[in-house]
């Protein structure tokens, strides 16, 4: 165990360490707490796949952080009270160059939201997964009671997780109540299940108990120092807010708001699919000039390959698997004709990196048509066998 170290200011001895406390005296964790937390919450996204995720009380956003590589996450929404901390930390969310250069499948819009968990904001209806770590206990008793009927019942999430410190651990720190000056209660296990349990069965969700930071050696009785509760519907037919109640019931006020490049958008599919394809093409030819040449020559240290548009190429750094070398394989070949070498579309498609984009043959025409130089018939890309940069250094 190692002490949790954050970045942020902190008046607890869980998430900071006061300097007047014996530092042989405090439990430490490693990982450090909110990273077990965070860890829950990605481990579960890995499992379950939303594609709606928002963040109650997502504070310096780090979550939502962790979360936008998630590839099966298409709309991640933060929403907390303290707007200019939002406001700070909006940067931090926007895509990277590298996010520009390897676009995801799928689109990905990321938002920050200002306001209560408390206000009913149409926007986060029927999520897939919403999280709440560490936030109940810094509602006061009025919001307390409404947060259910927000969260279960108006947003009626598939999935729902909730954190909340565990008091029965608290008597393994020094000097601890309450592990921060702004929570209004911190309950134990069973207070905690009580109230997890009325909420689940007026909602008609189900949920299941399990936690984080484990204890030190011989005090196995008190459970995990962060309890958490992971709440499913029961069913999707669950009676939830009318349609005209949920229909632009906007309180909450848009902080930031940022979207990814994604093989979803035109204009970033034809960018990843051209540069995929005048690379492929230009790799071919150059193999193709290196198999003539070698014929030419009749001697032949490097076996010459049966097929040289499937052998192992040095410049994508891997080899194919066997499915992969089927497929290609099964495609119509790259051939010449004059001095014109001609990679048919089908073939193209074979290759792993083109064949994971979402376009077939026609769509691939339409999309490189005035980009590259296609055949007459529209089915190969076509280019010059020869260019004048090429280099044999056995030919000077």
């Amino acid at each position: 165990m190692e002490i949790e170290e954050k970045n942020v200011q902190s008046n607890s001895v869980v998430d900071g360490n006061f300097e007047e406390v014996c530092p042989e005296k405090i439990i430490k964790f490693k990982p450090p707490l909110y990273k077990q937390r965070y860890q829950f919450v990605r481990d579960l996204v890995r499992r379950h796949e939303p594609k709606k995720v928002a963040d109650l009380g997502c504070g310096d956003t780090e979550l939502l952080r962790l979360l936008k590589i998630y590839p099966c996450i298409q709309l991640l929404v933060g929403v907390d009270i303290d707007e200019e901390k939002l406001q700070s930390n909006g940067h931090h969310l926007s895509p990277y160059l590298g996010e520009f250069v390897k676009p995801r499948d799928l689109d990905l819009t990321v938002t920050l939201y200002h306001g209560s968990v408390v206000e009913r904001d149409s926007r986060l209806v029927g999520f897939d997964l919403i999280t709440c770590i560490e936030l109940i206990e810094h509602l006061d008793s009025d919001h307390l009671a409404r947060f259910p009927e927000v969260v279960f019942g108006y947003l009626s999430p598939v999935m729902i997780v909730i954190s909340t410190p565990n008091s029965e651990f608290n008597p393994l720190f020094p000097i601890v109540t309450l592990r921060d000056a702004d929570h209004k209660f911190e309950w134990n296990r069973m207070e905690f299940q009580t109230w997890a349990l009325q909420v689940a069965n007026h909602y008609n969700y189900s949920v299941e108990f399990t936690g984080v930071g484990k204890p030190p050696a011989g005090a196995e009785h008190v459970g995990f120092c962060t309890q958490i509760g992971v709440f499913r519907k029961n069913s999707r037919e669950a009676p939830g807010p009318c349609v005209s109640e949920q229909h632009d019931h906007h309180v909450y006020k848009a902080v930031y708001t940022t979207s990814y490049p994604s093989l979803q958008q035109e204009r970033v599919l034809k960018f990843e699919l051209v540069g995929e394809v005048l690379f492929q093409v230009e790799h071919l030819r150059l193999r193709h000039l290196r198999t003539l040449r070698e014929e030419k020559r009749g001697a032949g240290t490097v076996p010459v390959p049966k097929d040289p548009s499937v052998a192992p190429s040095l410049m994508l750094g891997a080899l194919f698997t066997e499915a992969e070398k089927a497929r290609i394989e099964n495609s119509p070949k790259p051939f010449c004709e004059g001095g014109r070498f001609f990679v048919p579309l089908q073939r193209l498609l074979a290759y792993p990196r083109l064949h994971r984009l979402p376009v077939d043959e026609e769509r691939m025409r339409s999309l490189l048509a005035d980009s590259v130089c296609l055949s007459s018939d529209g089915s190969a890309v076509t280019v010059d066998l020869h260019n004048t940069w090429d280099c044999d250094p056995e030919d000077n």
